[in-house]
């Protein structure tokens, strides 16, 4: 079975460290933040992007909760919700 892909791997966004975007945009600190690491089986922030600030509007810092209610229709936070089933996690802290 594939390994399960971070946010920045399913929406090829670029941003993280070496990306093609991060230059211009700046790393995303969904890529970075060590304090995620492993929630929902990801790398750092990659499968819990929606619970971390500063992720969404590109250099637009916004809270984890105004994420929440954006991410709720995201493609991806489904996914994730779905490969998970009981052990999803929505928040860094649950």
């Amino acid at each position: 079975m594939p390994s399960k892909q971070n946010c920045w791997e399913y929406n090829k966004c670029g941003r993280e460290p070496g990306g093609i975007n991060a230059g211009k945009m700046g790393i995303c600190p969904t890529t970075t933040d060590e304090s995620a690491n492993g929630l929902n089986e990801g790398t750092n922030g990659g499968r819990i992007c929606w619970a971390i600030a500063g992720t969404l509007g590109l250099k637009v810092k916004r809270t984890p909760a105004r994420n929440l209610v954006s991410c709720l229709v995201c493609d991806f936070f489904k996914l994730v919700k779905k490969e998970e089933g009981e052990e999803f996690r929505i928040s860094k802290g649950n």
